[in-house]
């Protein structure tokens, strides 16, 4: 299951030094737009202390993470959707992600390059929505022009889809999203189709200074950023991606010992990691034993035979049962010998919605 997050900004706001930190990859990160034009993308790991508990429990031959993808998309500026600073090009990158990590700068340096000549998160944000929200305009209005004519024939399919396009036009000339429209199952199949830029879900990751990531609430630029996420109904994250590029360099006792200097109990980037997976509706079921621990991730919703695929297709196709526990319990008993004797060891069939954090020892047939 291969789900990526585009990382995008206007340019110099520290895509490419947050992407740097994320993977653990040096790319560049130059003070000047548009350093990045292909798109860099890499894999990473989602950080889940309960992999290492439970590694550390069953002692197995190996310990395998669940992962998810970063793309690093180059800096979008003014005019973007009409093709401005090859925006067309940049906007197609977008296109291809699943979640969107929205960059804003929010800290002063005479040193650092503004493609607007000043620091202002509520007026890049603004940018930076505007050019996305003009490009699923001219999507929108483009196969509005190719239906209209089956709608007016009152062709079923049709006069579906052009209530919705009209839907979404209206919107977008308001100035919100598409992700604004409530939708159904069947208009969200529809539209699904569009790849549309603004119904992707989004983070805005504000980027301080390094005074202020301990307290961001003491920042007025992360303020601005916070106000607007509010109102879309996003979440943001104060990260410093200078300081997160040089503790990703670090063994994982140094980096804990910078942490604690700093201030911060925990990475920035670790929230973003298990952020991103969170949008999309990830969650992770888990395989344990002796030969492998090993974190699986499935879209909330999935029942236990698709989930049984996620490991290898003939356990779907074969599914009898899954044997079920959760990992809370694990934690407090101690061994499954204990779990089962306290009859916490579930068998679940074909119906059973799988939840997250849940142990699963697949019983199939081929």
């Amino acid at each position: 299951m291969s789900l990526t997050a585009g990382i995008i900004g206007l340019p110099n706001v520290g895509k490419s030094t947050l992407f740097n930190a994320i993977t653990k990859s040096q790319v560049e990160a130059a003070n000047y737009p548009f350093a990045t034009i292909k798109p860099n993308v890499k894999t990473v790991e989602v950080p889940d202390e309960r992999v290492d508990k439970l590694s550390a429990m069953f002692n197995p031959r190996k310990t395998i993470r669940t992962t998810f993808e970063f793309t690093d998309i180059a800096g979008l500026v003014r005019g973007a959707s009409k093709g401005e600073g090859l925006g067309n090009q940049f906007l197609g990158h977008i296109r291809e992600v699943d979640a969107i990590c929205h960059v804003v700068r929010c800290f002063d340096d005479n040193t650092i390059t503004h493609v607007e000549n000043s620091v202002d998160p509520k007026r890049d944000i603004e940018i930076v929505n505007l050019e996305l929200s003009l490009a699923d305009l001219e999507t929108v209005q483009n196969r509005i022009s190719k239906v209209e004519r089956k709608a007016q024939s009152k062709e079923k399919d049709a006069v579906k889809e052009f209530e919705v396009l009209q839907r979404l036009k209206s919107a977008l000339l308001e100035g919100r999203s598409a992700r604004s429209v409530e939708l159904n199952e069947e208009e969200s199949e529809i539209v699904r189709s569009y790849n549309l830029l603004t119904i992707k879900p989004v983070i805005y990751i504000a980027n301080v200074s390094e005074a202020d990531v301990v307290n961001p609430e003491n920042c007025k630029y992360y303020q601005q950023v916070k106000a607007i996420a509010e109102e879309e109904g996003n979440k943001v994250i104060a990260i410093t991606a200078r300081t997160e590029e040089e503790l990703a360099q670090l063994d994982d006792e140094d980096r804990q010992m910078f942490l604690e200097e700093l201030g911060l109990k925990t990475s920035g980037l670790d929230e973003i990691i298990v952020s991103a997976y969170s949008i999309l509706n990830l969650c992770t079921f888990l395989t344990v034993g002796t030969d492998e621990v090993r974190a699986w991730t499935f879209t909330k919703g999935m029942k236990a035979p698709d989930c049984a695929g996620v490991i290898h297709s003939d356990f779907k196709k074969g599914f009898i049962r899954a044997e079920v526990y959760s990992y809370d319990d694990i934690m407090k008993y101690g061994s499954e010998a204990a779990l089962k004797e306290a009859g916490k060891l579930r068998v679940e069939g074909k119906d059973y919605l799988v939840q997250d954090g849940d142990i699963m020892h697949i019983r199939f047939n081929v």
